[in-house]
């Protein structure tokens, strides 16, 4: 047939979409993953041995991470293979040990081996997944081998959870690991897992044990055995039929259980997804069902439509992939879903009508044309066929009132022919008078569709035999030749008539995509100059009720992720509040047409864009009876994506240019405090040696005057200090800052910033706890003296007379941890992060003077000589200032004799 040798020719569509693959896939790296059950089943080991066989080829193999967990015979396999250093993060006073990126990308090898794909990176990392860096370095050209396990795949979690009774916490999406390019299965037998659990070749003696009681029991592993065997097979599935479309293959090839469910207006519909939905969950078979759109569909009332659409919606929420076509033609569709998507057993339900000996119903047409699909018929349900209505939708249902008029029209027109026709009987044969009905068959087809088509055909051979076949004006038929011109006439009437009907049905779907598709065009390109969220608002609104007749209204995330108004959308009564947010905190519709909440008045989708959700869409139609059908519904989800990614983009503008802002204000408030500065220091220092010379004079000052000038001494030094801060702060900020290190002992630093603080301190009890085995330190003694200098004085300010400041200070393998405590009222609670921010005070309103500048150039000071602060209250109350400094090569000091 004509029809299967155009199947045979490729699609250009997706050969254009192959190459654009192909040259995606030959810039980026490759990724194999070496997949598992559970831990212990030999990933790591599978994969360095297929490193090491690929060095020996003399590929250019690191090994960027690789756990062995103790394992000797995984350990040996790293001998010879180069390992990359790994990057340490300090993180709560702990030293991490991660993946460097930075490291493996300047070392650019040809593969790089980096196990445990669903990792979490320490805070402080470029991404805060490991699988985010694997693809960094895909993008870089380099290919990756990796391991995961089943329980780490995003989508199968919480299966994997109801298994174990334990939630994984690091997860992979789906996408990263359909898009490997390579996916080899670890499989291990439960029997052989626990008896190297019990060898202790998997975890330590004590851990094996609790595993085994816990996650590592047999029907535990049988379950995730299974999990991950079926999710190598859906991997293989997936590549089995990418390799058919780019071949071209069209015959089906029954590698596995499949089903494919076809949708119409029959009442046993119903029965068929129910029966497909069971099938597959017994077999674990992917299954499919679509709808077929065809001329006779188009004409079936509103109810009889949303009844199919509503059954493939059930089949969509009972786990079906689902599709909606259109042809004219079901059957060819149908063939050609089932070997696109290689479906190899097509349901189908009985034939309920009787037909002509030469008519063929569904199932007969398909196993006619695609002997190659197992068909399997389901049979009638017991109040179907007891039904004295057997179908509520007939395949030609009967026309209402006011439908009638195509008919009407297909009488007038052949009525209208006769007449025409009657003055040139005489001038015409009465072929040509033939050709003439057959142009008005043409144009009722065209105008009225199929049905009145076949009238007008009838029409057409009626009046042609009573007007003009002698004897005229009675359909009795001299000659016998005449039979055969109304044979022909009528088949030819009849097949023109259907083909011009088809056409006129394709050209409308066809008009229908089209609009949908210049419609999303305009949204698109106005979307992508809007510049606020009104305008994008504004687009929305004319788009929604343009293509669904219905009003808009945007809410977008506010503080603590609560929704709000978006500027530019007016609040509506048919809108709740409380549904956006059950669809903005799930990621899913709610509300009209769908099942959580189909009471509400409106439908609520949410806004998704690439890195987050930017709101939820409230549509409030303007009908009773509202129901998307696919078509307009896959619209609407392509139209939210749309207007979620220029939301994303506003937002991000905006933060674009607030960070623009305060980057100009932090420089010009810089440059400001170092002009400040400057401008100050002079007069303060001459305002300080006019005191001492006051002091000093002789004769001596009186008592009275002399404590005036110690005062104004004080206040002076006070006000030095600040100073300096403001310029050290303008010199750190603009990068001016160069550390003169030198091998200190600490106490030496203690001793002269409490030298400088005595004053201060006088009111204070001082504790120091210093180990006498402290190593040396390579610091700036200036600098690192500015640091306890501003601890010791915060101290000294914020708590009350008769305090006790403790300094300890305690060696931890490559860092030495000083803190500063003390028994005062303590930090107020949120404030740990932000006191060591700029111009940031323990309290908004107090009596002790300051810019608030010394807890800012203390972790400046000691982030310059790589260490990090933070602030916290002791277990018994008051604050603790804590730093770590890194230790270094102290060079080693001769004992004295």
């Amino acid at each position: 047939m004509a029809t299967d040798s155009r199947s045979d020719r490729p699609d250009p569509d997706a050969i254009l979409a192959q190459l654009v693959a192909e040259e995606h896939r030959e810039r980026r790296g490759r990724l194999k993953i070496f997949f598992g059950a559970c831990p212990g089943v030999g990933k790591t080991f599978a994969m360095l041995s297929a490193a090491r066989s690929l060095s020996a080829q003399g590929m250019d193999v690191v090994a960027g991470v690789v756990e062995t967990h103790g394992r000797d015979e995984t350990a040996e396999l790293l001998h010879d293979l180069e390992i990359l250093p790994r990057q340490r993060i300090e993180y709560k006073g702990h030293l991490l040990e991660e993946f460097d990126l930075d490291a493996a990308l300047q070392r650019n090898p040809r593969i790089i081996l980096i196990d445990e794909l669903a990792h979490s990176n320490a805070p402080g990392s470029r991404h805060p997944k490991r699988w985010q860096d694997i693809d960094e370095l895909l993008n870089a050209g380099i290919d990756v081998l990796t391991t995961v396990n089943v329980q780490h795949v995003e989508s199968l979690n919480d299966v994997v959870g109801k298994i174990t009774g334990i939630r994984v916490t690091e997860r992979v999406p789906d996408h990263v690991i359909d898009r490997a390019d390579e996916m080899v299965l670890v499989d291990l037998p439960p029997e052989e897992l626990l008896q190297r659990l019990r060898e202790g070749k998997v975890y330590m003696p004590r851990q094996a044990e609790r595993a085994m009681e816990h996650f590592f029991r047999k029907g535990n592993l049988l379950a995730l055995r299974e999990l991950a065997l079926r999710r190598t097979a859906d991997r293989v599935d997936g590549d089995m039929r990418a390799w058919r479309r780019e071949k071209s293959v069209t015959t089906v090839w029954p590698t596995r259980e499949s089903v494919l469910v076809c949708v119409g207006p029959g009442p046993d519909s119903e029965s068929l997804v129910r029966r497909a939905a069971r099938r597959a969950n017994l077999t674990g078979a992917p299954w499919h069902a679509i709808v077929i759109e065809t001329p006779s569909m188009q004409q079936l009332p509103d109810a009889a439509r949303a009844r199919i659409f509503g059954i493939l919606k059930l089949a969509r929420e009972m786990g079906a992939q689902t599709a909606n076509l259109s042809g004219p033609n079901p059957v060819e569709i149908a063939i050609a879903y089932a070997r696109e998507y290689n479906l190899g057993t097509l349901l189908v339900g009985r034939d309920r009508y009787r037909r002509l000996p030469w008519q063929h119903g569904f199932a007969e047409k398909v196993a006619r044309l695609a002997p190659d699909l197992e068909l399997l018929q389901v049979a009638i349900e017991k109040q179907e066929r007891e039904s004295p209505q057997r179908s509520p939708v007939p395949d030609k249902p009967a026309p209402k009132n006011g439908e009638w008029s195509p008919y009407l029209m297909a009488f007038l027109i052949v009525a209208l022919v006769t007449v025409v026709s009657e003055p040139l009987h005489a001038l015409l044969d009465l072929a040509n008078i033939v050709m003439i009905f057959l142009l008005a068959v043409v144009f009722t087809a065209i105008r009225f569709g199929r049905a009145a088509a076949v009238l007008s055909s009838f029409l057409s051979v009626a009046a042609f035999d009573f007007f003009f076949v002698p004897p005229r004006f009675t359909f009795a038929v001299h000659d016998a030749q005449y039979l055969v011109t109304f044979t022909v006439m009528l088949i030819v009437a009849l097949v023109v008539g259907q083909l011009t009907a088809g056409l006129r049905f394709q050209a409308s779907e066809a008009c229908k995509r089209e609009q949908r598709m210049q419609a999303l065009y305009e949204m698109s390109k106005d979307l992508s100059s809007a510049l606020s969220v009104e305008q994008i608002i504004g687009i929305c609104r004319r788009f929604i009720q343009r293509g669904f007749n219905a009003s808009v209204a945007v809410f977008v995330p506010g503080t603590q992720e609560n929704l709000e108004w978006a500027e530019g959308s007016a609040p509506s009564d048919a809108v709740d509040s409380g549904i956006a947010q059950w669809s903005f905190d799930h990621g899913e519709n709610a509300g009209l047409g769908t099942t959580t909440l189909p009471s509400a008045h409106a439908l609520y989708v949410p806004l998704k864009a690439p890195s987050r959700l930017c709101g939820v869409l409230a549509l409030v139609p303007e009908t009773a009876t509202w129901e998307l059908p696919p078509g307009q519904q896959q619209l609407l989800d392509t139209s939210a994506s749309l207007i979620a990614i220029a939301l994303e983009r506003v937002h991000y503008v905006i933060l674009s240019q607030e960070s623009q802002v305060r980057m100009e204000s932090e420089r010009l408030r810089n440059s400001l405090l170092s002009a400040i500065s400057h401008d100050l220091r002079t007069p303060l220092t001459v305002i300080t040696g006019l005191t001492d010379a006051m002091c000093l004079a002789t004769p001596p000052l009186s008592e009275p005057h002399l404590s005036l000038a110690d005062a104004i001494r004080d206040e002076v030094s006070r006000t030095v200090t600040m100073v300096n801060n403001l310029l050290d702060m303008a010199r750190m900020q603009m990068g001016h800052i160069v550390l003169k290190r030198s091998w200190q002992t600490l106490e030496e630093v203690i001793g002269l910033s409490m030298n400088h603080c005595a004053s201060l301190l006088s009111r204070h009890g001082v504790r120091i706890a210093i180990p006498t085995d402290l190593p040396l330190l390579e610091l700036d003694t200036g600098l690192m003296e500015r640091v306890f200098n501003n601890l010791l004085e915060n101290a000294a300010k914020h708590t009350p007379p008769g305090s006790v400041i403790l300094i300890s200070a305690r060696h931890e393998e490559e860092r030495v941890r000083i803190s500063i405590c003390d028994n005062g009222p303590g930090i107020p609670q949120g404030l740990e992060e932000t006191l060591f921010d700029k111009f940031t005070r323990g309290k908004t309103e107090s009596s002790v003077i300051g810019f608030g500048l010394g807890l800012a150039i203390v972790r400046a000071i000691i982030e310059a000589h790589g260490g990090s602060v933070w602030a916290h209250n002791g277990p018994d109350g008051g604050a603790c200032f804590t730093f770590l400094l890194p230790v270094g090569n102290p060079p080693h000091i001769p004992e004295e004799p």
